[in-house]
């Protein structure tokens, strides 16, 4: 019999389609989730609810790198020990994580919010590229750090990075191999990625 098919609280259903959404949850694990919650206290059901809300009422993107937070500028800009001569350009919020984890790098960030796709319909002003154009002006960047993934969309993303930022004096380098054809940057190791920022070329 169908999962659908079985007679349930239209409460529990609602909450089932909706858990279903969520990336990587199956009918399967949204179910297990929803009659998770439906046992679970109800203050941990308060908690979680109010987290959401939290989350969509208050987290907005920073002025300066366009990085997730609830603080504008973000704590990374604002942290006057990074080195504010070095951008390291991202395509999710969730990279950051990734290589802060690692310790290696001290520098600032951009996140891009996505890559070039022509396929996707995606081009150059889909993402944040404006933004860290205007960040160039005022001459203190002197290396751009390109730590798009390693596919076919971040390459682009990359090689059209590169023709943009080159002709204005600045370094631009990219991630080293350590980085498999394909692999996103959330995903990669600490060891990876350190050796990633180590080996970093010149483009």
């Amino acid at each position: 019999m169908n999962q659908n098919s079985i007679p349930q609280a239209d409460a529990i259903g609602r909450l089932i389609q909706e858990l279903n959404k969520l990336p990587g949850i199956g009918p399967k694990s949204a179910q297990r989730l929803a009659f998770y919650l439906l046992r679970s206290p109800q203050e941990q059901a308060e908690r979680l609810a109010a987290a959401i809300l939290t989350l969509k009422q208050q987290i907005k993107l920073c002025s300066v790198c366009c990085n997730l937070t609830d603080s504008d500028p973000c704590a990374l800009c604002q942290n006057e020990q990074r080195d504010r001569s070095i951008i390291c350009v991202v395509e999710q919020p969730q990279d950051i994580i990734a290589i802060e984890h690692t310790g290696v790098y001290k520098g600032l960030y951009h996140v891009l919010h996505g890559a070039i796709s022509p396929t996707e319909g995606v081009g150059a002003n889909d993402v944040r590229i404006r933004e860290l154009t205007v960040r160039m002006n005022n001459g203190s960047v002197r290396e751009v750090i390109l730590a798009t993934n390693t596919n076919l969309e971040g390459e682009q993303t990359a090689m059209y990075l590169n023709q943009l930022l080159a002709p204005l004096g600045v370094k631009v380098t990219r991630l080293a191999r350590g980085l498999p054809f394909g692999a996103e940057l959330e995903y990669a190791d600490d060891a990876t990625l350190t050796r990633a920022f180590e080996g970093r070329r010149e483009l």
